[in-house]
């Protein structure tokens, strides 16, 4: 079987959340309500770096986390907290309770997905997967729990490079799912022998090669920081290629005072933070001129916000919810790449993904 015979989904992208202005008086009110219930509740907000920036000082400000997504989901197993608030998007809250199941995992907007885990049906994939048994399954995090448990190993941006050198080395042959961008760079750079799903992220699909030429030539003297889901004519324009995490520290670290950041903008609030005199500029999407998909912000993303956060800690709602079947085979492919980054001294925290 080869993949043109599988009939995928068509990703449906929404219409980015149009939120209501709040005064600076009425967000205040909001974040205090937000934060009286945390404390009561016992719980904590794990964000990741494409939300708002709002929301990503709200859960530094009350103990709470902002990272890429595996240690988001790591952050919850070393918390006493009971509750586990998770802005992101769905797979992100899935992953947090496949590794916290004692704990209540709550998201603003069960709604908000991501076109990677969309464009990866678990039944379809697990299908490809059979027609192919002499592959090792490896799959990006961006990935619903029951495709992590049909997997033989996850990883994230940052590992996926020695993890697959080091399958490649025992003559392995990858089953890789889904973003084939990511999978293709991960294959030049490795010379691995890798079948690929045909995802893709609609953030990263969206940064256009020309027009990122037009912009350095703009900016001659800034670095191009570029995430490896994005095209391969845009990767090849760039400085720095990384996952969420290396790109802030590139930021930090670099001697450039100019940046041209191509992945979600969400990552400028810790960039900014990070190295407040350095100046930052969006990488041009297919919004330039044009009606924008993306415009380097995911509309899933943007789903999470103050109002709906304050909306869930009052009502309960939106619990991730896994069977314990699937959570006992997702978790094992999780494990095992955590347990290879332990055991090759890779620090996680700084190896981050999406």
């Amino acid at each position: 079987m080869n993949i043109e015979s599988l009939k995928l989904p068509e990703i449906k992208v929404p219409e980015h959340p149009r939120w209501p202005t709040l005064s600076e008086q009425e967000k205040q009110q909001l974040k205090q309500q937000i934060r009286d219930k945390l404390h009561q509740q016992k719980a904590v907000i794990v964000a990741h770096y494409y939300t708002d920036p709002e929301l990503q000082a709200l859960a530094e400000e009350t103990g709470g986390c902002v990272a890429d997504s595996l240690e988001m989901a790591r952050f919850g197993t070393q918390q006493e907290a009971q509750t586990l608030v998770v802005c992101g998007v769905r797979f992100m809250g899935e992953t947090s309770k496949i590794l916290n199941p004692e704990k209540r995992v709550i998201m603003p907007d069960l709604n908000a997905t991501c076109s990677l885990d969309e464009g990866c049906p678990a039944d379809l994939f697990s299908t490809f997967c059979d027609a192919h048994p002499e592959h090792t399954v490896v799959v990006y995090a961006n990935t619903s729990a029951e495709v992590k448990a049909r997997s033989d190993w996850v990883v994230t941006s940052g590992i996926a490079m020695p993890i697959v050198e080091h399958l490649a080395a025992k003559g392995e042959k990858i089953l890789w799912g889904p973003d084939r961008h990511l999978g293709s760079y991960v294959q030049r750079v490795t010379g691995a022998d890798m079948l690929m799903w045909p995802g893709s992220c609609v953030v990263h699909e969206e940064f256009k090669a020309v027009a990122l030429e037009r912009i350095r030539r703009l900016h001659p003297d800034a670095a191009v920081l570029v995430h490896p889901e994005s095209p391969e004519n845009v990767i090849q324009q760039a400085d720095v290629i990384g996952s969420t995490t290396a790109l802030i520290k590139a930021v930090a670290n670099m001697d450039n005072q100019e940046f041209i950041v191509a992945t979600d903008g969400g990552i400028f609030y810790k960039m900014q933070q990070m190295a407040p005199e350095k100046t930052l500029i969006e990488a041009p999407t297919a919004g330039e001129g044009a009606t924008c998909v993306s415009c380097a912000h995911c509309p899933w993303m943007g789903m999470n916000a103050l109002q709906n956060l304050n909306q869930v800690l009052e009502s309960g709602a939106n619990q991730i919810e896994i069977d314990p079947g699937i959570r006992e085979q997702a978790v094992i492919p999780i494990q095992r790449m955590l347990d290879f980054a332990a055991h090759q001294g890779i620090g996680m925290r700084n190896k981050g993904n999406a």
